[in-house]
């Protein structure tokens, strides 16, 4: 049997309307699970889902509410649920002097509110006597900013770090109380999506480099292996969920072309 095969198995991915997350959910439609994309973006949400013949679910991850109603919705229609993948996330470049109290909120809200309570969530269904009862998977996207700092990021930085060690602290719970569930975080480097660029295009604008082209310059010279791209990501996702992935949990896999290890 194929290890990486996601046959049978319920997946479902925020922020899945474009880029990083769209990849993610194209990768595990392709290994044969059935998929639930959610996003705020209902228009180019609707686009993706379609694409892959999946089921679309408005949603904003910072509301309780809306994750009782996705959970719901979800295991009535595909009778239970096997993946979770806390996808959904928003980037502020500021330096830390002149970053709004109400900014950095939003960023901890996106990115750590929403991976807790789809961990929470994904627990509560899966686990023993859940709705859905099997066991199962979460991956939740961190990013190399939760583990070194960088200039112009403290906001996401400090979001990025609290899923790693969110996840951990999930992981070892689900597994002393029987969960089945397995909880682990990705921490990819810059990815050639539209937040990527705006990571290269934010060292201009906070005056960290003095254009675009020493902006790019830095940046590669940071990733030895160049940028990581979609793909990259997804494919470590598939490994994750699958049973190539049956006893990972808790851990941090980095992919990054080097860039922490030097």
């Amino acid at each position: 049997m194929d290890s990486s095969s996601l046959e049978g198995k319920v997946a479902l991915v925020t922020g899945a309307a474009r880029g990083l997350g769209a990849a993610i959910a194209h990768e595990v439609a392709a290994a044969g699970a059935r998929v639930v994309v959610t996003d705020l973006d209902e228009g180019r949400g609707r686009a993706t889902a379609e694409d892959l013949g999946a089921m679309f679910l408005q949603q904003d991850v910072t509301r309780e509410e809306d994750w009782s109603h996705v959970m719901a919705r979800t295991v009535e229609a595909f009778g239970g649920l096997d993946v979770v993948v806390n996808n959904a996330g928003i980037e502020t470049a500021s330096l830390m002097v002149d970053c709004d109290l109400a900014d950095f909120r939003r960023v901890m809200a996106v990115n750590a509110d929403g991976c807790f309570l789809g961990t929470k969530w994904a627990m509560r269904v899966m686990r023993p006597g859940g709705a859905a009862g099997r066991g199962g998977a979460v991956v939740n996207l961190s990013s190399v900013a939760g583990l070194v700092g960088v200039a112009g990021l403290g906001a996401y930085c400090a979001a990025k770090g609290a899923v790693r060690l969110l996840t951990k602290s999930a992981a070892i719970e689900s597994a002393r109380l029987g969960y089945g569930v397995r909880v682990n975080s990705l921490h990819p480097a810059v990815i050639k999506t539209d937040m990527g660029e705006a990571v290269v295009r934010s060292l201009v604008d906070l005056g960290l480099a003095a254009d675009v082209a020493g902006a790019e310059a830095l940046m590669l010279q940071m990733h030895p292996m160049g940028y990581g791209r979609p793909e990259d990501v997804a494919a470590a996702v598939r490994y994750l969920a699958a049973g190539s992935g049956r006893w990972i949990n808790g851990a941090e896999l980095v992919l990054d072309g080097g860039l922490t290890a030097g």
